[in-house]
């Protein structure tokens, strides 16, 4: 008997990760039907690809993250918009407002240290895994909390099903 499972003709990371998509997309459906008002302490870092297709960030945001960034929805947000694809918000970046357009296949990250839950997603076309950036610069409480790491029992939930060879 062989030790090695044959090639899935089923995509099951490509169905996962967008299933796990799919919960980030609820989450800020409900905040916008809240009218855009979180519910108690919650708040929500999204680390999302600036390259990524679809993505509609203004060109000096590109300029300072070239790979990825993160943003924080939380006090100073506005106009969320959520469809089926993808999410749009009003930030502002050193007290200069900008509307941004979000697809959910950009997304990278999505945490609420609220209550210690965090979602991260495979990095498509990158064998190397996340790339290092730097923190949001969007004008959020200076006192935020940090995501909660994944050896502390918080909700973290990864998939990483590899790639084929």
């Amino acid at each position: 008997m062989s030790d090695t499972l044959p090639d899935s003709l089923i995509p099951y990371d490509e169905i996962v990760q967008e299933a796990l998509r799919a919960v980030v997309g609820r989450v800020l459906g409900q905040v916008e039907h809240s009218g855009g008002n979180l519910p108690g302490e919650h708040h929500f870092y999204i680390t999302f690809k600036t390259q990524a297709a679809g993505v509609d960030i203004p060109k000096h945001l590109i300029e300072r993250f070239p790979d990825e960034m993160t943003i924080v929805l939380q006090n100073k947000f506005w106009d969320l918009k959520v469809e089926d694809d993808l999410f749009s918000v009003g930030l502002t970046f050193n007290q200069v407002p900008a509307q941004l357009v979000i697809p959910y296949g950009a997304i990278t990250a999505f945490v609420d240290p609220a209550v210690n839950f965090a979602l991260q997603f495979q990095v498509q076309d990158n064998d190397d895994g996340p790339q290092p950036h730097d923190d949001a610069e969007n004008d959020a409480p200076a006192a935020a909390a940090e995501p909660a790491g994944a050896d502390d029992g918080s909700n973290v939930v990864t998939v990483d099903f590899g790639k084929r060879k």
